[in-house]
This record gives structure tokens, sequence and C-alpha cells, in this order.
């Protein structure tokens, strides 16, 4: 089973810069997108409704604005769009599709780079997603998360881990609540249990030539229950095009 997750940095964009064509050849199960930036109407037919996915959205409030999606190869028993939280859910965040005991989730956490304002949003999204979490595990299903966690967790996971440490994505608050999210919870970075390397990046600045030095932060993940830690096989991350500042990860798992 191939899941693989990607922000878009806006869906009409990915897909000039042909990241649906790609796809096409990736063989895979779920995907999992965020940031499209655009309400359902504004896209094309191929990406409303594409051939051999079944399709669920979850748009901003806001045009132009966050937006996440699910697609899957088999049709979901059951969709949840939103958390059920009306702040959170305006700006279009997540979506959960339930396949038999296992959940697939598309995520896309808030960023705080833009001020504090919006440092402080984050850190009560986080608060309130941190509950709904530990409701999705009392339920005793299988979850995968998929998707824009805006937060570095370990020193490994960016390039310039001190001079960043006062700054949104690798703030100390951020990087505790992860380790709640892991070590309290129980939760699993799926990457790292197959890939400990070093220089694993998922997203680039696109000042000073960031991604062509390979200056990155590792900050999409695939967040796991802990009954699925056994069953992670491999995992990459797709570098060799550019569809967005971000790059797709891709994960196995031998769950059929």
């Amino acid at each position: 089973m191939r899941v693989l997750t990607q922000n878009l940095n806006g869906i009409r964009s990915a897909d000039q810069k042909g990241f649906f064509r790609w796809l096409k050849r990736q063989e895979v199960d779920f995907l999992c997108l965020q940031e499209t930036r655009a309400q359902l109407a504004q896209l094309r037919r191929g990406l409303q409704k594409p051939q051999g996915w079944h399709v669920s959205f979850h748009d901003s409030v806001r045009p132009g604005y966050s937006g996440v999606a699910l697609w899957s190869r088999r049709a979901p028993d059951r969709v949840q769009l939103g958390l059920g939280d009306p702040e959170i859910d305006r700006e279009g965040r997540f979506v959960r599709g339930d396949f038999g005991s296992l959940s697939i989730v598309s995520f896309y956490m808030p960023s705080g780079s833009s001020g504090p304002e919006r440092q402080t949003w984050k850190f009560e999204v986080m608060d309130r997603f941190y509950g709904h979490l530990q409701r999705m595990l009392d339920e005793g299903r299988e979850v995968i998360i998929s998707g824009d966690w805006n937060i570095a967790h370990r020193p490994i996971d960016l390039k310039n881990w001190r001079a960043n440490q006062k700054y949104s994505g690798f703030l100390p608050e951020e990087r505790a609540w992860l380790d709640r999210v892991f070590d309290e919870l129980g939760f699993v970075d799926a990457f790292r249990v197959v890939n400990q390397e070093p220089e694993q990046y998922t997203w680039w600045s696109n000042r000073g030539q960031a991604r062509a030095k390979n200056v990155g932060w590792r900050i999409d993940y695939q967040v796991v229950s802990p009954g699925l830690r056994g069953h992670i096989r491999d995992a990459s991350i797709y570098t060799r095009r550019n569809f967005s500042d971000h790059a797709p990860l891709i994960i196995e798992y031998d769950v059929p």
C-alpha cells in the first residue's frame, strides 16, 4: 500500500507544473493533498472527478487559501470533512476517509511564520488537535495522518537548526508538542522508522537558492498509530522535479 502526501502550494499551479501527469506513474493507493488553494468549482473536470480515483475536498471558506484533499483508489466507507471545530474547519485543514479498520487523514497545520497572531493561532490548533488525536486512538482504529505539520521535530530535520530555534516551525514549544504526540500518545513518525539519514527534507525556502543547496526542513509527515509501526516498509522523498516548494513524500506499508 503506497500513501503519498504533498503540499501543492496551489493545486492549479502544481497541475500546470505536471504533478498529476507524474502521479499517473506512481502506483499510489492514497493521495493526501494540502494547500490546494482553490474552490472545487474552480478546478478542471479532470481534477474534480479524476478517472480511477474517489476524491474528497475540504476547501477553505476564504478563496485561494489553505484547503486539503484525499484521493483514494477505492471508495471510502465514510468521509469526515473537518474536525467539527468551526474555527479550524473554516480554513479547510482536515479530511478523513475510513477504509475498513484503517483511516487515512490529510491534515494541514497552520504556519505561524507570518506573525505573532498566527503563531498564537497555531498553538491553539495544536492544543485542540491533540485532543482529536487522542480520540482517534480511542476509536481503536489504525490511522495514517499525512500532511504538512509545519514543525521540524529534531535538529536532524532541518539544515540550520541552531539559527532557527527562535522561529516558527522549530520553536521549543512546537517540538515539545510533537514529543507528546509521539511519546505520550504513542504515534509514530513513519519516515524515521525506515530512514535515519540526515539532510532528508520536504520543504525549501524560495530564497537564496535553498533548494539547489538543499537547505531545507522536513515538515511533511506520515504520522501513524502504534499498530502500524511494524508494517512500514519503505519511505522516499521525490526531489528530481519541482511541483511545489514542498516535495512529495511516499511511504509504503505491507497493509493489504
